[in-house]
């Protein structure tokens, strides 16, 4: 069967195929491309989450996903896979099972660990194609970081999407230029005090984060957050895949 909308052929197969809107819009060797390549994922919360879910749409056909959390009931409001059904549940095993799901072709390491400097070279290694950051922490973001940029790994990191409503204020940053933005800035410091003075590519807001959402914490990494809406993380996390996507086609 053929389909002669606008003059061109179709064929059933390529019609029907899971992927074939994104073959259409992107050629068959593009495609190809994704299919053959790997790409690590660190942390998938609200960020990260919308990250591992545009890179399984798109083709990306190797992906490792590291997280440690399970659901928590604060996580519905923003993260994708949040439900009262799944709270309790490991984040990586939910999207393990999601991305095969979408693509059943797919390759997903799922890791339920904590990322520290120790064990981060294990984690990611050196033989991954791309890797995203979207930790909202400081110490284990700066060992994904640190561990691509001492190893030639193309990275990009995600600055801080909480405390922010105005979408038009996101964009693609080198970390020097960013601003407004505590982890940015401690991104910043902790890069200076490493020697680690190169290029990082960022998705960051220009948006200063509403002080009022200030969240105090407990937490042994992390002493405060922000209150956060779906539409911000969710933003930033398809910045973040759609630049990996680009790069890896181009």
């Amino acid at each position: 069967m053929n389909c002669a909308d606008n003059g061109i052929e179709i064929t059933e197969s390529r019609a029907e195929a899971w992927d074939s809107r994104s073959r259409t819009l992107l050629g068959d060797e593009a495609c190809e491309r994704l299919a053959n390549a790997s790409v690590a994922v660190i942390g998938t919360g609200g960020v990260g989450g919308y990250a591992v879910e545009a890179l399984a749409r798109c083709g990306v056909g190797n992906l490792l996903i590291v997280d440690a959390d399970d659901v928590a009931p604060s996580n519905i409001n923003r993260q994708l896979v949040a439900l009262h059904s799944t709270i309790g549940q490991s984040k990586v095993e939910i999207f393990a099972a999601r991305c095969r799901d979408i693509n059943p072709t797919i390759d997903v390491k799922a890791v339920k660990e904590f990322v520290t400097p120790d064990n981060v070279a294990e984690l990611i290694g050196t033989k991954i194609d791309f890797v995203i950051d979207a930790i909202d922490t400081v110490a284990p973001k700066m060992a994904v970081i640190a561990h691509c940029l001492q190893n030639h790994i193309p990275i990009i990191s995600s600055m801080g999407a909480g405390g922010r409503t105005d979408p038009t204020k996101i964009g693609y940053f080198d970390i020097s230029e960013t601003r407004e933005d505590g982890l940015a800035r401690a991104v910043r410091q902790r890069m200076k005090k490493m020697g680690l003075r190169r290029s990082l590519k960022v998705v960051a807001s220009t948006e200063p984060p509403h002080r009022n959402a200030v969240i105090e914490l407990e937490e042994k990494n992390k002493r405060s957050s922000f209150g956060t809406i779906i539409t911000i993380p969710a933003i930033f996390g398809l910045y973040l895949a759609n630049h990996v996507v680009m790069r890896l086609i181009n």
